[in-house]
């Protein structure tokens, strides 16, 4: 990632500095000859210390503030702003967004450029299609054999809030990725859409290897929950009601017309694949006028 603020943090710094001091503190005391004299040269070299550390902070800030356009090709709202700081500047779209990818630049020009190059070399859209065969990202964390692998990934800032979901399904002719967002939904709806939408590329049955970090659905595939709330009339065994029985029934009906395998990855764990779709879920969920979820605000 490109930032602002790149070495080590105050608190290195502090410690950095305290280990220094408890080095050369017994030095300056053994060649003065007297405690109060080591003190005040080592309160000297401490001091010296600080201002070399303010002054490099204050020239990265300088130079900062020379770039005039700032990129943003991984954030919140991607694009090329004109200011770093307030409300409608870069910082906003980068500050705490996993994965964030921004850098300063003198020309607009260079800004495009880097936007362009840290855009994925994939296809982006949010209509349906049948890919070629795919092929499986090479560190998948288990062999996807001749099935077509999805990952997918659910994202709800606030949980209910604002949500989106996104879908990766690596080919030899482009990656396939889709991603939309609701203005207020929750976590595990976006991760069981995801999984919907992935799955309904394929119109003929397919044998598909589905990745997801979602315990929610992978285990509710997997150990037959959804099946067992679904025959009980969406209610658990306690008596319950299941929730989000709506999409529970959609991804059961993909699963009998597709041979899919449902694995588990754990979430930013650096698979390229799940961290891609975390991007375009994040994303998708910080849009603007985004639609209703009518399965949840229906029954909301």
């Amino acid at each position: 990632m490109t930032g602002l603020f790149k070495g080590p943090p105050l608190l290195v710094h502090i410690l950095i500095a305290a280990m220094v001091n408890a080095l050369v503190f017994p030095l300056f005391y053994q060649w003065t000859g007297s405690i109060l004299y080591a003190f005040l040269i080592s309160v000297g070299v401490l001091c010296v210390y600080g201002l070399a550390v303010v002054w490099l902070f204050k020239t990265k800030i300088r130079r900062m503030a020379k770039k005039k356009y700032y990129a943003v090709a991984a954030g919140r709202k991607p694009g090329i702003y004109t200011d770093w700081f307030g409300p409608d500047g870069a910082q906003v779209q980068v500050l705490g967004f996993q994965g964030a990818i921004y850098k300063g630049f003198a020309t607009r020009q260079e800004a495009q450029a880097f936007m362009e190059r840290g855009r994925a070399p994939a296809k982006h859209r949010a209509g349906r299609t049948r890919p070629k065969r795919a092929r499986s990202i090479d560190d998948s964390p288990s062999a996807a054999g001749d099935r077509i692998v999805i990952y997918t990934d659910g994202s709800s800032l606030g949980n209910p809030g604002p949500g989106g979901y996104g879908v990766v399904i690596p080919s030899d002719n482009g990656d396939t990725e889709l991603s939309a967002g609701f203005r207020r939904t929750t976590n595990n709806r976006m991760e069981l859409l995801a999984c919907i939408v992935g799955l309904e590329q394929f119109r003929t049955a397919a044998a598909v290897a589905l990745y997801s970090d979602s315990r929610y659905v992978v285990d509710g595939i997997t150990k037959g929950w959804a099946k067992s709330w679904q025959r009980n009339g969406w209610r658990k065994s306690n008596g319950s009601p299941a929730l989000n029985p709506d999409l529970w029934e959609r991804l059961l009906t993909l699963c009998e017309r597709h041979d899919a395998q449902f694995v588990w990855v754990k979430g930013h764990a650096g698979n390229p694949g799940n961290e891609r779709c975390d991007q375009l879920a994040t994303q998708a969920a910080a849009g603007s006028d985004l639609p209703a979820d009518e399965g949840y605000e229906g029954r909301a």
